[in-house]
């Protein structure tokens, strides 16, 4: 017979039972977190944080109490998961993040206010609690005391604050979502385009660049290149130029 999680009422996970990873409530054109990468492509583990009290609580200051109507999210917010489903009995929620839980979800774990973006409706909430369960994160929220409420916020998109991602430890490591966007060329000064998104095949990320092109009737189409991105074909990453140097030649 399972136990439950004493602290949050819920039943381990089932490995058969795993979320699949489609994005409800993300806004058409936003840019997700992703995962983060690095030259070549290691991996980074996430923390987990289920033993953190949090600050209102250690400082003795009563925690926020209420998941709040927004007009907008902050100019820097990322989209890093969402809320898939509501875990146990005690108002925890289970959330599928763009990074893996054990690859980059760190990022989601280190913030402690969080928007919650559901159709045109946005919430602020502050995280109380949150750590790694199989490949998925659970936390608790201030405000949703219990099952019921926890189910009502299952397809929310959920966003932090850049800022509040975690520091990274070397200057070959990168988010996806600081290289979206970077124009690219090769180490001859050809332009291969621009960085629409990245692909984790497993093994290590994936530049997808999109670049103008021509369809066969000679119309305007979109063109797309993929750059593996480790050492041996990624040369520079100059977040401050908006540029990417690379080894590749533009008929590859």
């Amino acid at each position: 017979m399972s136990t439950r999680d004493s602290e949050t009422g819920g039943k381990p996970e089932n490995t058969a039972e795993k979320v699949g990873r489609t994005k409800p409530g993300q806004d058409e054109g936003s840019a997700t977190f992703g995962a983060f990468v690095r030259k070549p492509g290691a991996r980074r583990v996430a923390v987990d944080v289920s033993g953190t009290v949090p600050a209102s609580v250690s400082s003795g200051r009563e925690p926020e109490s209420a998941i709040e109507l927004v007009e907008a999210l902050p100019e820097d917010a990322v989209e890093v998961g969402f809320i898939a489903d509501a875990y146990g009995l005690k108002g925890w929620v289970k959330i599928v993040p763009h990074a893996n839980g054990k690859q980059g979800g760190d990022a989601l774990l280190n913030a402690k206010r969080w928007w919650l973006v559901k159709g045109r409706e946005r919430k602020s909430v502050r995280c109380l609690q949150s750590k790694v369960h199989a490949d998925t994160i659970v936390a608790r929220l201030a405000g949703c005391e219990d099952r019921d409420a926890a189910v009502a916020l299952k397809g929310h998109a959920v966003h932090i604050a850049r800022g509040d991602f975690p520091k990274l430890d070397s200057e070959d490591e990168f988010y996806w979502v600081d290289l979206i966007g970077l124009d690219v060329e090769n180490e001859a000064g050809v332009a291969l385009g621009r960085v629409a998104d990245l692909i984790d095949n497993g093994a290590h990320s994936i530049l997808r660049i999109e670049y103008p092109a021509t369809d066969k009737d000679g119309k305007p189409d979109t063109g797309e290149r993929l750059i593996p991105f480790v050492g041996v074909y990624v040369k520079t990453v100059d977040r401050a130029a908006k540029r990417i140097v690379v080894d590749w030649d533009a008929d590859y």
